[in-house]
């Protein structure tokens, strides 16, 4: 390709790109500067079209002083709202310094630093509530339940569930990082996932046994083998199990159901579903989108009491992803839940 002139060159550049002339005015604005400044802009003058206090005072310092001058411009209109790093350059030029003002989004950067923020506050949140209630309960213990049995029996059975539950939040903290880690390769080895599902049943069968909920297998009889991660799938399979057990009816029945192969479009060929169906209340259409957040919570005082850390449809996903499948959450209001596992048959 031949470059005839600049204007050429800019508008072969991927990112926004303004160029303005020593005379203050845009000589050129390439088509990712247009969609992002909007059109006619060439021939005006700079302060008239580019109005943003940080790409004034840039260009400024590029026009009157020669420096390269840098800044974060917000832009406005857009949704979600975008983020760039600018940077305005000075050029030689006839007459003058010419200034190429370039636009790179960093949107993703600010985003990630924001869910780094909400992270760490949510975690302290989520600590801060237990560890308060043990610092009381020892307060008392060594003050007025000193010598009360009784009260020390009691107290003793809380400091043991809220060590549990900041026990449990460490376990699943650590577990995230080690499914995220390790998201990006896809695991291989052949694994049976109906002697998977038998496995996980047998291990909730006796919190389903005293919360009078009867657990049900279906298509499990004979092998379905997938390449996955037999560890991970068994953590998947044991948490939407137990959550439709503690959150479905009691007494009621929970319906874990193995099908297929059969063509799933969304994963482009043929994979096998796992749905898990509990009689419960239902949830609200407006909450399913964001069950899978870290720490959400359609009930936060229910979630606790049952010892939920809001982290384990985050794990969920994780692992779905990783397998390169996929997770799916139907429910009505009053007529239970259904979250489905859709994986790869090969």
């Amino acid at each position: 390709m031949t470059v005839e002139n600049g204007e050429d060159l800019l508008d072969a550049l991927p990112f926004a790109v303004v160029l303005i002339g020593p005379d203050e005015r845009v000589r050129h604005a390439n088509p990712p500067a247009r969609a992002l400044l909007g059109e006619g802009m060439e021939g005006r003058h700079y302060i008239a079209v580019l109005r943003h206090p940080v790409l004034l005072d840039c260009i400024e310092a590029a026009l009157s002083r020669g420096e390269v001058a840098r800044g974060e411009y917000p832009a406005s209109g857009t949704a979600p709202r975008e983020t760039y790093r600018v940077q305005a350059a000075p050029v030689a030029g006839e007459g003058g310094h010419a200034v190429v003002l370039s636009f790179e989004d960093v949107t993703h950067l600010h985003e990630a630093d924001q869910i780094r923020r909400d992270f760490v506050a949510n975690v302290s949140h989520e600590l801060r509530t237990p560890l308060t209630a043990l610092m009381g309960y020892v307060e008392t213990l060594r003050g007025a339940a000193r010598d009360d049995a009784r009260a020390r029996e009691v107290f003793l059975q809380r400091m043991q569930a809220e060590a549990g539950r900041m026990n449990r939040l460490v376990g699943d903290l650590l577990s995230l990082s080690r499914v995220e880690s390790d998201e990006r390769v896809r695991p291989t080895a052949p694994v049976d996932l109906s002697a998977l599902l038998h496995a996980a049943a047998q291990s909730l069968a006796p919190l389903a046994g005293s919360l009078q909920v009867k657990l049900v297998l279906e298509g499990v009889e004979s092998p379905h083998e997938v390449p996955g991660d037999g560890d991970q799938l068994v953590q998947v399979f044991s948490n939407l199990i137990e959550n439709a057990i503690k959150y479905g009816a009691r007494p009621g029945t929970v319906t874990v159901r193995l099908s297929g192969p059969a063509h799933e479009p969304a994963l482009r060929g043929p994979a096998v579903r796992i749905d898990v169906h509990d009689e419960g209340e239902g949830i609200d259409p407006i909450h399913i989108p964001r069950l899978t957040e870290r720490f959400y919570r359609v009930d936060s005082h229910r979630s606790r009491e049952m010892g939920g850390t809001g982290l384990g449809l985050a794990i969920v996903k994780h692992i779905v992803n990783r397998h390169r499948g996929r997770l799916r959450i139907s429910s009505t209001p009053g007529q239970g839940s259904c979250f489905s596992v859709i994986l790869p048959a090969g």
